[in-house]
């Protein structure tokens, strides 16, 4: 018997899934705490919670994970130069430090614009390369010829030894510019993405496992381990691919929405006939505009473990992700004694910092480049939960809940609040943990409103289910104000929206949210076995998929006509159209199978649909002048 492993690694939980290969059945599951800043603690505690008898017949393991996402939003990715090629149009002040423009490019039919000035791009190699980890190119319109991108990365190999990333070896889309960002990102992360991968390998092999491994995508589909460490950009925001491919297998429905509702968010997306809906400009992560195909999804900062907090009678509850104080009264033992012997803070002073249900405790992250201030309040934030109060005095001196949070932003300092989670076990509706310390910080938060503690949960229980049902509208209705469908979820009317696809719930305790959410919206809402896992189950259930356009083009001069094909490895002249299109042909089938084949898929796999779109003179029709073949290739990994 054999069987393949699953592992998401979220931002609250790393889940761990085994399934059986011959009926597809899942034969155990485990949840642990996602560890930080090392992941791999979380995943090894939970592969460690499995059945330790399936591991020996493992041979196919896949991965989500959120460290490429967390690692551009934390900015703490390796340091890198990139090289931009040609007429590139630039930001006002543009976030990246070490860049420099050289002339060279071509225009739009792959023709040299200037020639490459390939000894500017030594001087500033042999000038940064000492205190750069890689290199990033992007040349313009290298879509139409990379041989600009290809002679500068040859170079840059025999001169630095460094990894170098092309802009058209991670998208064939216009814009030159993002292709760099995309380049860049993807050369800061390999040198995480390599001990990653390097950790998990190790760990696999230690346990006595002989399995392929596998890495989920960002667009819900899966690549091979070595490819995954050479773009490791390309696995950004593979938790909600993974959450939207698990959902689909669990609920056995090609054709669903997804709320997968997560510790720190809430995300929305949408499977059609077995694939995931693709933004159409490329994925946006702290703030970087990407090349990257990613799933198209609605976010809200609002999870199971988002931060409940009051201000003039006011129930807010988010941004910020906190540790439920159900959670931590099971991790630090003498937290319920000062959480029901705490100091309420005067109403004027409330903020969400600074609450008689919020404490502070160190993450164990290293500390580089603190001012002496930041150092000595960090001192003051131990391995044990403390308060705003018990910091200042141990300070002696005034701070702001500001100084604090800059901490907190630094990932030097983790918060301890009153969450959604807490409101579950209050209501005794989920009570995984210590139930005790959410009644006591429900009946502290509910002095400072009009509620009790009961009135006071299930407000907020309520407005968790009109955020699911917001966001998933908001997700629906594209183009609609977020604010306009507020309005009629709100609002108290003879009707109700209505959803004709399947909605599936993942997450923890989300069968919680049904009877609320039902009295929102009118929609099939399943809630499958499993869901607690459903995203590592998403991990291992992506199919290989490759999308490559290839462009046949007629250029004209006074004289003669040329065929130019443009495909993402080379520019190719012919005379005879038909000629043109045979090669293209040809040349997409053959990368289809070489990316599928990279991705430990074997080539008889796969199968390959291809869509043809002509552009004629004449409205008629008649010859083509321009023609886009698009190859899209599936495949599921083989054991």
């Amino acid at each position: 018997m054999q069987y393949s492993l699953g592992i998401d690694a979220g931002g609250t939980y790393t889940d761990a899934v085994i399934i059986r290969d011959s009926d597809r059945k899942i034969v155990d599951s485990n949840k642990a705490l996602t560890t930080y800043p090392d992941l791999l603690t979380g995943i090894e505690n939970a592969i460690d919670g499995l059945n330790s008898k399936y591991l020996p017949d493992v041979k196919l393991v896949s991965v989500s994970t959120t460290l490429a996402t967390n690692t551009i939003l934390e900015k703490t990715g390796y340091p890198v130069s990139l090289i931009l090629i040609g007429k590139h149009t630039l930001p006002a002040n543009p976030p990246i430090s070490d860049y420099i423009v050289v002339k060279g490019g071509h225009s739009v039919a792959g023709t040299e614009e200037e020639i490459l000035d390939i000894e500017a791009v030594e001087e500033y190699a042999l000038k940064v390369k000492d205190r750069v980890s890689a290199f990033a190119v992007s040349s313009y319109f290298s879509i139409r010829n990379p041989s600009h991108e290809q002679r500068v990365k040859d170079r840059l190999t025999e001169l630095t030894g460094l990894p170098i990333v092309c802009g058209h070896e991670l998208s064939q889309d216009l814009g030159a510019y993002d292709r760099g960002v995309t380049a860049y990102l993807n050369a800061q992360l390999l040198p995480i993405a390599d001990q990653f991968i390097h950790a998990i390998v190790t760990d696999i092999k230690k346990r006595g496992i002989d399995a392929k491994i596998m890495m989920l995508k960002c667009d819900g589909s899966v690549i091979g381990i070595h490819e995954a460490m050479e773009k490791p950009i390309e696995s950004i925001f593979s938790g909600p691919a993974a959450s939207l491919m698990g959902a689909s297998f669990l609920s056995k429905n090609d054709t669903c929405a997804v709320i997968d509702v997560g510790g720190t968010s809430t995300d929305v997306s949408l499977n059609h006939n077995g694939l995931p809906e693709l933004v159409d400009t490329g994925a946006v992560v702290g703030g970087w505009h990407t090349k990257v195909k990613a799933i198209r999804m609605e976010t809200s900062a609002l999870g199971g473990d988002s931060h409940v907090w009051i201000k003039n009678r006011k129930v807010n509850i988010g941004p910020r992700r906190v540790i439920p104080l159900c959670l931590a009264a099971v991790k630090y033992p003498g937290f319920m004694e000062q959480l029901r012997s705490g100091r309420t803070p005067s109403r004027v002073q409330l903020a969400e910092n600074i609450q008689p249900t919020k404490f502070f405790v160190r993450t164990g992250k290293k500390a580089p480049n603190l001012s002496e201030f930041e150092n000595k309040l960090l001192g003051t934030i131990g391995t044990e939960p403390v308060s705003i109060n018990d910091i200042f005095w141990k300070m002696e001196t005034p701070i702001s809940a500001d100084q604090v949070d800059n901490l907190i932003q630094k990932r030097l300092v983790q918060a301890i609040g009153f969450t959604p989670t807490d409101v579950l076990h209050v209501l005794g509706e989920y009570t995984k943990w210590n139930r005790e310390a959410s009644v006591t910080g429900a009946k502290i938060l509910a002095r400072l409103t009009t509620m009790d503690e009961i009135e006071l949960c299930r407000h907020i229980k309520k407005e968790v289910a009109i955020n699911m049902a917001l966001d998933l509208m908001s997700f629906m209705f594209k183009g609609v104000e977020r604010s306009e469908i507020e309005k009629i979820i709100r609002g108290e009317f003879f009707s109700q929206f209505k959803v004709n696809v399947p909605v599936v719930l993942l997450g923890g305790p989300v069968h919680a949210y049904v009877q609320e959410l039902n009295k929102l919206i009118d929609a099939n809402i399943i809630v499958p076995e499993h869901a607690e896992v459903g995203n590592a189950v998403g991990a291992l259930v992506g199919k290989g998929v490759k999308s490559i356009e290839i462009l046949v083009k007629s250029f004209y001069t006074k004289t003669e006509r040329t065929i130019l094909v443009f495909s993402p490895v080379e520019r190719k002249e012919f005379n005879d159209y038909s000629q043109a299109l045979e090669y293209a042909t040809e040349i997409g089938k053959k990368l289809i199978i070489e990316y599928m084949e990279s991705s430990d898929i074997k080539g008889e796999d796969v199968i390959i649909d291809i869509r043809r779109e002509d552009l004629t003179m004449a409205e008629q029709g008649g010859a083509p002048v321009e023609t886009k073949l698009i190859f899209l290739g599936t495949g599921m990994p083989g054991i």
